[in-house]
């Protein structure tokens, strides 16, 4: 009787020892031992891995994506323009061993890293390329963040400007510049289609001019489109060879001499005899 209940008092130890030495790792983790403090060779995989109770110490490291976000950064442009640009980051860890030992808590780390490196990108840019270029920008971050990522075993995957923001003095300069670039834009676009139409113009009253039924043929039309309208309006025809009659005559000069003024005789007063 005794020692059934010394087997069983082992079977139940073995099997609480057996409960506190196994450790579950997930299928986006690695698993690092660490035995008496002393790092393990290998790094434990997804599955269920099996520790020695009092001794082994499991550190989980995960591997996914993790979403950085950047706190908006105050900082002076290349051309002295206050802006707020915020960003954020996407990274995992590569090398799990390294994001452990090389660096305290990674993720704080790379937040630093990246603050740092907003503000260095921003004062070395222009206004213009915030707004405008911000692939090449963001190729940029990512270059300096990721060279101190590299030694703590971590992997970026992009890094992305979400926003600029502007002060309101800022924005009403832009939006009276882009006002007057959309007015000279609409004023050249006018005067090209003006020049156009003349040139047309132009050839049109060519061709009439050395038609001589063209003329005749569009003041016909004209009547028409008038007489289909509904309106008050009179149209009296005008004959085209009445009018090329007087331009022809007054185009003819007839010079008249006119005659000089005569001048009005003088009177002279003779002088009177005396007595």
């Amino acid at each position: 009787m005794v020692f059934f209940e010394i087997l069983g008092g082992l079977v139940a130890l073995g099997g609480l020892g057996l409960a506190m030495s196994a450790r579950v790792i997930k299928q986006f983790e690695q698993g690092l031992v660490f035995r008496f403090g002393k790092l393990q060779q290998g790094v434990r995989g997804p599955g269920l891995t099996m520790l020695v109770p009092g001794v082994d110490q499991l550190r989980k490291v995960n591997l996914q994506i993790v979403t950085l976000p950047v706190p908006a950064q105050d900082g002076i442009t290349r051309d002295n323009v206050t802006v707020r640009v915020d960003a954020v980051v996407y990274f995992k860890v590569q090398d799990a061993a390294k994001a452990v030992i090389n660096v305290e808590d990674y993720r704080f780390a790379m937040l630093q890293v990246a603050q740092t490196s907003l503000r260095s990108i921003i004062g070395k840019s222009e206004l213009d390329d915030l707004l405008s270029n911000r692939e090449r920008l963001n190729q940029g971050l990512e270059l300096m963040i990721d060279t101190p990522a590299l030694e703590w075993g971590i992997d970026i995957d992009r890094v992305e400007i979400k926003d600029v923001a502007l002060p309101e003095s800022m924005k009403r300069s832009m939006s009276r510049q882009a006002e007057a670039e959309r007015e000279r834009r609409a004023r050249i676009i006018t005067a090209d289609g003006e020049l156009q139409a003349s040139k047309k113009l132009s050839e049109a009253a060519g061709t009439m001019e050395s038609t001589p039924g063209a003329l005749q043929l569009r003041l016909l039309q004209t009547i028409v489109e008038v007489a289909a309208e509904k309106n008050s309006t009179l149209v009296l025809p005008f004959p085209v060879e009445l009018l090329r009659f007087l331009e022809k005559n007054t185009n003819v000069e007839s010079p008249v001499k006119a005659e000089a003024p005569v001048a009005p005789p003088e009177l002279t007063e003779e002088p009177k005899e005396p007595a």
